[in-house]
């Protein structure tokens, strides 16, 4: 798994790229939690879902938002931030320009920028977001969400409310033409502990589910 240096809107971002051994591999860009709040692209939620599609072949990118590890910049509230997950996007597609498809997932603070790329990039053509904080960020800017996916929730999450995500899971499962599947972890915390092999194994079967059609 080579760890790459890209350009990025404040300098250099780092990352770690798998790429994928297919010309026309589809890509996948991952997004981790808050700078703030000790988030990096090694989280292990973030880890999980990096492997969750390389073992379909994808081609992935994780990396470390500006300000975090060796990535240039500082904390921007999310406005930077969602800048360098474009210029990720970027990058992995003219390493790919040849890709059936584009994904992104996201978790936390990662989730709410992964739906704010989504709404950027058409060629975006479904999403993971794992503990999106519903409770604490803005996401009426998906009006209409463009894209199908999966919105995983845990239901002891003491950082974002599970109230919150099922509204706003059953807000886009309200809208024409996607859909968008809503998965309740029982008894899971906001990072998983204890849980972990459960989230997987749910974007496992959800990736399974839409990559067959």
């Amino acid at each position: 798994m080579p760890e790459v240096i890209f350009n990025g809107p404040e300098g250099r971002i780092e990352g770690r790229y798998h790429p994928g051994k297919s010309k026309t591999a589809p890509v996948a860009v991952i997004l981790h939690p808050h700078p703030q709040f000790g988030g990096t692209m090694n989280n292990k939620v973030v880890y999980n879902l990096f492997h969750a599609f390389v073992r379909r072949g994808y081609s992935v990118l994780r990396f470390n938002f500006r300000g975090v590890g060796r990535s240039q910049g500082e904390f921007d509230a999310g406005v930077g931030e969602l800048s360098d997950a474009a210029a990720a996007l970027d990058w992995i597609q003219t390493y790919n320009p040849d890709a059936r498809n584009c994904w992104v997932a996201g978790f936390s603070f990662g989730a709410w920028i992964g739906m704010q790329l989504l709404m950027r990039r058409p060629e975006i053509e479904g999403f993971i977001s794992v503990s999106p904080p519903a409770s604490m960020y803005d996401f009426n800017f998906l009006a209409p969400c463009p894209s199908s996916g999966l919105i995983i929730q845990g239901t002891d999450d003491n950082v974002v409310e599970e109230e919150a995500s099922a509204k706003l899971a059953e807000k886009l499962q309200a809208q024409k033409a996607i859909e968008v599947d809503y998965a309740k972890i029982k008894g899971a915390s906001h990072f998983y502990e204890n849980h972990m092999e459960e989230m997987v194994g749910t974007v496992e079967d959800y990736l399974n589910k839409r990559l067959s059609v």
